[in-house]
């Protein structure tokens, strides 16, 4: 195992002074949402130069950076002068959700002269995170002439609280136990539930009449930003690592690829960032919808392209599919593999699991160790105890639906799924040199 690292001037970041993970901070703070969250990877790919394409417009096969926004999805693609046709793809890819409380259709509610919210649990968080939480409000709205508007309310504004000790005295010793209706309705403030009055509330906030909201997908998220963490501030705490810790990481790595780089590119760089994926990935913006298939299908078209040539590009494409992974849990070990324990700061995890959860093979894992062995990081391997369920992600997705070749890897970390989660100030820096690499080809 590789543990030295890449000094290069070209690399996202420095160890030393730990660039890369600050603005990994500021990103986690200014993507409340997937929408922000993708508009915010777009915003950093325009200063390197890539432009937005509409799905609606014929596509040519230019050289050059361009992207593609859907909902909360992105996928970013840049294409080497003279590059052929048959040109494969090298593709990190990642999602943009996590999990939460979404807002409901008819969202004012209350009780006992308590407002409230009426909010739906989104994926699978663990709920008791979410008590007692300063909660602002983000998402987006649709208007009238359909139009979509963000919405950042990034101040205290929600709170779901937890019932006091005095009236659960079972509590500490039998565990808390929460109803996904009845226990997790946010609280905004005293009186009677008014119709409309949530809707007039957002509308003030982003300038435009409530009558013009005709939808919005919204969602409460915590407003206490991420922080460094220990004696030596060698951890990281934050909201909503799972995953846009891979998905700032891979936009990092794509920028400094094609500026880098460039027209040298041997493969055609492809950031695909999904939608969904802690809810199955079953939609237009998910993995296991049509998106990625169809930008990388038009791409090679636009080139002038056959089926002869889509098929040729994909049987030579790689993805590395990132998405975060369990650290070693110290209050907790016996749930962990016992000669499989990743540690934080130990670098990318290969995340392997024969019964397919993950897509990685041995192939997949040469891959991935060439990767960080010509990035000069640090990697571990992540197995799940055989005693206990694994989880999954969009590699075996990827790969299943598209037939191409897939790795999956990410960042370990504690407290997934968490409000707020945890992990080693140096990891991502090491996921964006791992990445930044298998970009370059």
């Amino acid at each position: 195992m590789v543990n030295h690292m890449s000094t290069s001037a070209r690399r996202p970041g420095t160890r030393f002074d730990r660039s890369h993970t600050d603005d990994l901070m500021a990103f986690l703070s200014a993507s409340p949402s997937p929408y922000h969250a993708v508009a915010n990877a777009a915003a950093r790919l325009e200063k390197a130069g890539f432009r937005q394409v509409a799905e609606t417009d014929q596509w040519d096969g230019a050289a050059g950076g361009r992207y593609v926004l859907r909902g909360g999805a992105i996928v970013a693609w840049y294409v080497p002068e003279g590059a052929p046709a048959h040109t494969p793809f090298r593709i990190v890819g990642a999602h943009t959700d996590s999990p939460n409380l979404r807002v409901k259709p008819l969202p004012d509610s209350g009780a006992y002269g308590w407002r409230q919210v009426a909010v739906e649990v989104y994926g699978g968080t663990l709920l008791n995170t979410w008590l007692d939480r300063d909660l602002g409000l983000a998402g987006r709205i649709t208007l009238r002439d359909g139009s979509i508007r963000l919405v950042t309310v990034d101040r205290p504004l929600l709170r779901v609280p937890q019932l006091a000790v005095h009236l659960d005295r079972s509590v500490n010793t039998d565990g808390l136990k929460l109803d996904r209706q009845r226990h997790m309705q946010p609280i905004w403030g005293l009186g009677d539930a008014l119709e409309g009055d949530l809707m007039r509330f957002v509308a003030d906030e982003v300038d435009v009449e409530a009558a013009d909201i005709m939808g919005w997908d919204l969602m409460p998220h915590p407003v206490e930003p991420p922080a460094y963490l220990g004696r030596d501030r060698e951890l990281v705490a934050g909201p909503r690592m799972d995953n846009l810790l891979s998905v700032h990481a891979a936009t990092a790595a794509l920028a400094s690829v094609v500026t880098t780089a460039g027209g040298d590119l041997p493969y055609i760089p492809v950031l695909a960032a999904f939608d969904h994926e802690e809810n199955g990935s079953q939609s237009d913006t998910g993995a296991d919808g049509p998106l990625l298939g169809s930008v990388l299908e038009r791409s090679v078209l636009a080139r002038g392209g056959s089926y002869e040539d889509r098929s040729r590009a994909f049987a030579g494409t790689v993805c590395l599919s990132s998405d975060t992974g369990h650290a070693v849990h110290p209050n907790y070990a016996e749930r962990h593999d016992p000669t499989h324990q990743p540690r934080a700061n130990g670098g990318p995890i290969l995340k392997v699991n024969v019964n397919m959860r993950y897509a990685t093979d041995g192939a997949g894992r040469a891959v991935f160790v060439d990767v960080c062995e010509r990035a000069g990081v640090p990697w571990q391997t992540f197995v799940s105890n055989n005693a206990m369920p694994c989880g999954t992600t969009i590699g075996p997705i990827t790969a299943a639906r598209h037939g191409i070749t897939t790795v999956d890897i990410g960042v370990a970390i504690l407290s997934m799924h968490s409000a707020r989660e945890l992990c080693g100030a140096d990891d991502p820096f090491h996921l964006a040199n791992a990445l930044t690499a298998f970009l370059e080809g």
